[in-house]
């Protein structure tokens, strides 16, 4: 029997069909941005103080500046907890209302050195330098209060966590559209919900809520895109879809640069979410899932819908797709599946691994480096720029050379200029700088290899399981990110960098294992997959011949 790859040679490869349906799952790629990377907007800390009653009074009455205010007003330096937390967190206890504190050093009636004036933590909230808000500014997200920030950002990955595992499942179960529209209609309306939160408790829920679908869907348009399509056009796809989310970060520090206030920011990135319900009536489900699942004539309607709508028609060779009778019960995907056989189970505990990697060195250079400087836009801005480089040399090289190469290089690459960062001296900035920058840009393009390869090593009706078994990693791995860099930094301030240099260097070497997929047809079965890194024939001439019982391939 004919797979969906020798029909799709017949019908189009990626023709207008495919050409309208990645451009709509392109939309949905680049509509996850605000979900993965949105704190830094909706959770910026700007420069903020305690909040003192009298003070504005006081200032407005001596016509003081803003930073006469400041020096008057706010504690400064001279205690072990350093200038930053005692000015942010600390307030003298002076009653600012008296009549006696003059203007000029109002202070020094009271006590000779300003030091030996008794401090205590803020009680009437704080004054934030920014004209725009954000959950920190509302929600008092800041000094004692501050590990609620970190919620907020661990709770989102611990939905893409446990969503991606049970969402998965239930894509290869029930189908990939239908998952997809439910992911869509949830993530949207927590989405609204969140930004209309009357307190932090609800906005932390509805947080849950959209991490638990969003990551889940967006997998699930990049299993339907690469699914669509033929196999020459597989990895082209596959990178775009992820260079549409690039697109996505550019678009999201212009809106957030054009809406300050994070309701309003949560509102428009969310809204526009709503209109992927309207994907029922223009993506079909894949025809590869249907086929799995023993639905045939179902599969061979899509088909001819695909073959009409790219101006072609289905050969009369391939006019019907006949149900396996020896088949039996339809296939059904199972966890176990994704480790029952010896190069499965291999293949499924490299890609764990390389997921993991790709996430902790993403997020744990972009925190070294310091990206947050004096614009947080154009900062993220340029931060988003260094990815386009890694998909076109993804482009340019991996059908040259194949997959496996160019992703154990990048890896290297990443672990390498890790390691040599540690041994440039600090007087050597520039060079620190293009050093972590090359480091950024080959993570960057292992994580699009690790994406594209992971669909291209199981078989169809554990795919979308796999892809979101394997990619859940990547979510324990942003778990724990922040505690490698901020923890091992008090121990050593190269420590992470060492961490990440092997780390990295033992997945470029792990991804030499893996069979390599260039120009090879997805596996359709569990034989197919556990026979990937045989040597095939060049070429193989297959005639289909039907029988009664069973299709006859003859060679």
């Amino acid at each position: 029997m004919p797979t969906v790859d020798d029909i799709l040679e017949h019908i189009g490869e990626f023709h207008l069909f495919q050409k309208q349906t990645f451009f709509l799952l392109a939309l949905l790629s680049g509509a996850f941005t605000p979900i993965y990377v949105g704190i830094v907007f909706l959770g910026f800390t700007p420069d903020h103080r305690c909040r003192s009653p009298g003070v504005a009074e006081l200032s407005q009455r001596c016509g003081w500046s803003p930073a006469e205010e400041l020096n008057y007003t706010v504690p400064g330096p001279g205690s072990a907890h350093g200038a930053s937390f005692l000015s942010q967190c600390m307030q003298y206890e002076v009653d600012w209302n008296q009549s006696t504190l003059g203007c000029v050093d109002p202070l020094s009636s009271l006590a000779a050195n300003r030091s030996h004036l008794p401090l205590s933590p803020c009680r009437h909230g704080w004054v934030y330098d920014t004209p725009g808000s954000s959950i920190v500014t509302e929600f008092n997200l800041v000094c004692a209060h501050s590990w609620m920030l970190d919620l907020f950002q661990s709770v989102v990955n611990v939905g893409f966590f446990i969503g991606a595992v049970g969402i998965g499942y239930l894509a290869d179960r029930f189908g990939r559209k239908f998952c997809l529209l439910v992911t869509v209609l949830i993530n949207a309306t927590s989405g609204v919900l969140m930004a209309v939160s009357p307190n932090y408790a609800w906005m932390l829920v509805f947080r849950l809520l959209q991490g638990l679908v969003s990551k889940a869907g967006w997998l699930i348009g990049y299993i339907l895109i690469t699914e669509f399509v033929g196999l020459g056009y597989r990895r082209t796809v596959g990178i775009f879809y992820q260079v549409a989310f690039t697109v996505g970060l550019l678009i999201l520090a212009g809106v957030a640069y054009a809406l300050p206030h994070w309701r309003w920011l949560q509102l428009t990135v969310t809204l526009p979410n709503f209109c992927f319900l309207l994907y029922f009536w223009c993506i079909p489900e894949s025809p590869r899932w249907l086929i799995s699942q023993n639905k045939n004539a179902r599969a061979m309607k899509i088909i001819k819908h695909i073959a009409k709508k790219n101006g072609k028609s289905v050969p009369a060779s391939f006019q019907s797709l006949r149900e396996d009778e020896d088949a039996g019960e339809k296939l059904n995907p199972s966890f176990l599946d994704l480790v029952r056989t010896p190069q499965i189970r291999k293949h499924t505990l490299i890609l764990m691994y390389n997921w993991f990697t790709s996430s902790v060195l993403y997020q744990g250079l972009i925190m070294y480096m310091g990206l947050a400087g004096g614009n947080i836009y154009l900062d993220f801005f340029y931060s988003a720029l260094v990815e386009f480089p890694a998909a076109f040399i993804i482009i340019l090289t991996i059908d040259r050379v194949g997959r496996r190469s160019p992703w154990a290089a990048s890896n290297m690459v990443a672990g390498a200029a890790c390691l040599a960062l540690v041994f440039i001296p600090d007087g050597l900035q520039w060079l620190k700088i293009t050093i972590a920058c090359l480091g950024r840009m080959g993570i960057t393009m292992a994580y699009e290899m690790v994406c594209l390869v992971n669909a291209e090593l199981y078989p169809t009706y554990i795919r979308n399981l796999g892809v979101l078994v394997c990619s859940s990693m990547c979510d324990i791995g942003g778990i724990i990110t922040p505690f490698l860099v901020y923890r091992l930094t008090d121990i050593w301030l190269e420590f992470p960098l060492v961490v990440f240099a092997v780390v990295g260097l033992v997945a470029g070497g792990l991804v030499l294992l893996l069979p390599e997929t260039k120009g090879k047809a997805l596996p359709e079965t569990i034989e197919d997959a556990e026979n990937m890194q045989r040597p095939r024939k060049k070429k193989e001439m297959r005639i289909y011949i039907q029988g009664k019982k069973a299709d006859f391939q003859l060679s």
